[in-house]
């Protein structure tokens, strides 16, 4: 991982495009000289009240239920590492480096703003922790949003002891023997710093701007699929016309309209269609309402996110100017896991249209093309089986669409009796996101290969740069032959920039 450039935090201009830098691009992190001297000023209040007698939930006292049970000035420190082992109870596979360290830059972030108690030492040792690329392995089972993201913000936590095991240089080794080989010591913990480590929504909200970033990538991608589908199945533009979507002006359905048009454009085969019909099917013309909708979903859950990642989440709160602790509700994940429920909803509604085009294209009687677009069909089945393959996955994703953030288990006796159930959110909006790419490479391989069954006819310059990228790199099917490397590929392929930027090097960039 090479280091794009060094990004500054201080807890309050965190953008989207840092979190790529650093989670993607290996850019290192730092403080601003604001954010350590407002961490310090809080960190010093912590310490004078933890060794007083003075009553503040989380630095003189027990957590959730046990928060009315005085700990002793000499047992504080203790109080911060078992909260954190006796937190670090989650299951279920780890984390991917990409979300581990993307939930890591959050934590940061929101502790440097200095409204959390944590002393400097602690927190450079979690940049630290980052900059080394000591990734901790963290449970993605476990979390209920509320308060944050206890269970999995703990496993990060203990790695800062030197407890558990981590990713270090493409290995899994235990926390202690990656720090001893980065030249790092594990740290001991002052009053609050626990809390202030384990109490927030970095998990969930590490996800959800993860997906928002390649959520906006795939809606385009998904204009593009559908243009090369409807140019495939000889379809006609009336629907596309900047008139009609003017009377109903959702941003997201003009966006897409104006999308397709211009991947289109100069289609010998649209105008040499365009008077065999009036109209097409819903899946084809009515593109622009369906991804729009989803589109006009991902831009308000975008404007969330955005907040989210430069929002102080943990609990309480130190507000050094008024020499006060206060204990709050930021830890709640609830606009989040709504947010994911939602992501969830629209990328799941672009996979199921896609998958009725598909339906369409290996349809012959639905399209001018060969049964299932492959030639001596019979001996051969050609892409019959993945619409099934897309089929399945659609269906997968209409249950796990169904919202998260509705149910509620109440916890620590009672007083946590609302959480929010925003892990969840999170980790099925992000398999949704991914299946939806799998039905999109499915769409991809289909309409290149009924493309090339109108050699005659040149096709609109966004749909032709498409079509040749992906030519570059998956053959034509003449006949049957073993698919799953295809369709991998395919995926593969949706990853990177290439896909996307061969189309906006000749139509300009997509909305």
């Amino acid at each position: 991982m090479t280091a794009e450039k060094e990004i500054i935090l201080e807890g309050m201009s965190l953008t989207l495009d840092d979190i790529v830098k650093v989670v993607r691009g290996g850019a290192k992190v730092k403080l601003s000289e604001s954010a350590v001297a407002a961490v310090e000023k809080a960190a010093a209040i912590v310490d004078e009240w933890s060794k007083s007698d003075e009553i503040v939930y989380g630095v003189t006292t027990g957590f959730g239920k046990l928060a009315s049970v005085k700990i002793s000035q000499q047992d504080r420190s203790k109080l911060q590492e078992n909260l954190l082992l006796s937190h670090s109870c989650g299951i279920g596979e780890a984390y991917s480096e990409e979300i581990t360290r993307a939930i890591m830059l959050l934590r940061i972030n929101t502790l440097s703003r200095g409204f959390s108690g944590i002393s400097l030492n602690t927190l450079q040792g979690l940049i630290d922790l980052l900059n080394a690329e000591i990734h901790p392995l963290i449970p993605c089972q476990g979390s209920v949003g509320a308060s944050g993201d206890l269970c999995p913000l703990s496993h990060l936590g203990v790695a800062l002891l030197g407890i558990g095991n981590v990713r270090y240089k493409g290995r899994e080794v235990n926390a202690g023997e990656a720090l001893h080989a980065a030249g790092l010591k594990p740290l001991k913990l002052g009053a609050k710093e626990g809390i202030a480590l384990n109490n927030g929504t970095a998990v969930m909200a590490a996800i959800a701007a993860l997906c928002v970033i390649d959520g906006i990538k795939l809606a385009k991608l998904a204009d593009i699929a559908a243009s090369i589908s409807i140019e495939a199945l000889h379809g006609v533009p009336y629907a596309f016309d900047p008139r009609t979507h003017a009377l109903r002006p959702y941003k997201g359905q003009g966006d897409v309209a104006s999308n397709m048009r211009r991947i289109m454009s100069n289609s010998q085969i649209i105008e040499n269609y365009k008077h065999n019909r009036v109209q097409d099917a819903y899946s084809m013309r009515c593109a622009p309402q369906v991804h729009g909708a989803s589109r006009d979903a991902i831009d308000f859950i975008r404007s969330n996110i955005e907040i989210e990642i430069n929002a102080v989440t943990d609990n309480p709160l130190i507000f050094p100017d008024d020499r006060e602790a206060l204990s709050g509700g930021n830890f709640h994940g609830q606009p989040i896991a709504l947010c994911m429920d939602f992501f969830g909803i629209a990328m799941a509604e672009i996979a199921s249209i896609s998958e009725r085009r598909q339906a369409r294209l290996v349809d012959s009687s639905l399209s001018d093309l060969p049964p299932f677009l492959v030639s001596d069909s019979g001996l051969n089945s050609g892409y019959m089986i993945p619409q099934y393959t897309s089929a399945a996955i659609v269906s997968e994703n209409k249950v796990l669409a169904h919202p998260s953030c509705v149910d509620s288990i109440p916890t620590s006796a009672n007083q946590e009796d609302h959480v929010s159930m925003g892990g969840f959110s999170a980790r099925k909006a992000s398999v949704i996101l991914d299946n939806t790419r799998k039905v999109l490479a499915i769409e991809f391989l289909m309409g290149a290969q009924a493309l090339d069954f109108t050699p005659q006819y040149k096709p609109g310059d966004g749909t032709l740069a498409a079509h040749q990228f992906i030519r570059k790199h998956i053959h034509f099917l003449e006949k049957d032959e073993y698919l799953h490397p295809l369709i991998m590929k395919m995926h593969s392929l949706m990853y990177g920039e290439g896909l996307l930027n061969a189309v906006e090097s000749v139509i300009g960039r997509l909305d």
